[in-house]
């Protein structure tokens, strides 16, 4: 993800891929990606983005024909840093992969993880994509300037849900939303949910005032009416959208999310450029291609050591502007 804010901040995202046999030897065509038994692990719940992404790779993958049998499984808690500590003690196996993005690095800073991704075998960045700002088909806010008045008015009132933690993409774009409201980040009712699945429950159930989450999570709400969108977070309208961006609404910022993948410590050089390898592939698709468009992400590739260097600073922007935002 990346933030553009007069903070200069940042954003950033992450695939993950984990679960049994993602690549295995079977039917598909020997295009030198086949890795039997990969496993490609999803750091929080079922219909969130990382889960979303790591699945639609995986069904891309065995559909290119680079790999067959994939398992892609979930392993919740604490923002992602649960599956980071588990890859992280998977020292040397690779045959698993973790899909990632912004939330997983605020995570680390605000749960104050041991275990980090400088620890972790970068692999790729994936995509970047914009949040959203949606309510329930029935909330009364009908535009985004309508929510705005209510927030500033009294902020405590109005619970906004995210699906990350404290630091993570959903936490950072409404604080960022705030701040350019004339709203203190510190006054922000922000109640955190591992993952949009469980997140857009509590919009549809209206127990939070407003939902912030990427575009590609609730595309389906969106077009089905059970959710109203009011505002996009990136600075660019999303075509097939109708919905404003935040500096069209008057506030003056905008944010954007990334995904990845990373891996285990302690691969061979071997094991990281098979991995790198398949990923490659797999962007270099028909149906990757495809896929991007149909979810709203923007193709942001970044392989093996660029991906390192852009983690690592991502790590440093998104420590600097939780410490701006008194958070």
């Amino acid at each position: 993800m990346r933030l553009r804010t007069p903070l200069a901040l940042l954003g950033a995202a992450l695939l993950v891929l984990v679960g049994p046999p993602l690549l295995s030897t079977g039917s598909g065509s020997d295009t030198g990606t086949q890795i039997p038994g990969l496993r490609f692990m999803v750091p929080n719940t079922p219909g969130g983005g990382y889960d979303i992404t790591a699945r639609t790779a995986a069904k891309n993958a065995e559909d290119a024909g680079l790999t067959t049998d994939i398992e892609v499984f979930n392993l919740p808690g604490a923002g992602g840093t649960v599956g980071l500590t588990r890859l992280v003690g998977e020292h040397g196996n690779g045959r698993l992969a973790m899909s990632m993005g912004l939330g997983v690095v605020g995570a680390v800073h605000t749960n104050k993880s041991p275990k980090t991704l400088a620890d972790t075998t970068p692999i790729a960045r994936l995509t970047e994509e914009q949040d959203i700002v949606v309510v329930g088909k029935n909330s009364p806010y009908k535009t985004i300037q309508d929510l705005l008045a209510a927030w500033k008015k009294d902020p405590g009132k109005l619970p906004v849900g995210g699906g990350s933690s404290p630091g993570g993409p959903d936490h950072l774009a409404p604080m960022l939303m705030a701040q350019a409201a004339g709203i203190a980040p510190s006054s922000v009712n922000y109640i955190p949910f591992d993952g949009g699945g469980e997140l857009l429950a509590s919009i549809l159930g209206d127990k939070v005032a407003f939902g912030v989450s990427g575009v590609g999570e609730y595309l389906d709400q969106i077009r089905s009416g059970e959710l109203r969108l009011l505002a996009v977070t990136g600075p660019k309208r999303v075509p097939g959208l109708d919905a404003p961006t935040l500096r069209e609404a008057g506030l003056d910022t905008d944010f954007t999310n990334w995904r990845g993948i990373v891996a285990p410590p302690g691969l061979s050089d071997a094991e990281r450029e098979k991995l790198v390898g398949l990923v490659r592939k797999l962007h270099d698709s028909p149906q990757w291609r495809e896929s991007l468009k149909k979810n709203g992400w923007n193709d942001a590739f970044l392989p093996g050591e660029e991906f390192g260097a852009f983690l690592d600073e991502q790590d440093r922007r998104v420590g600097s502007v939780l410490k701006e935002l008194g958070l």
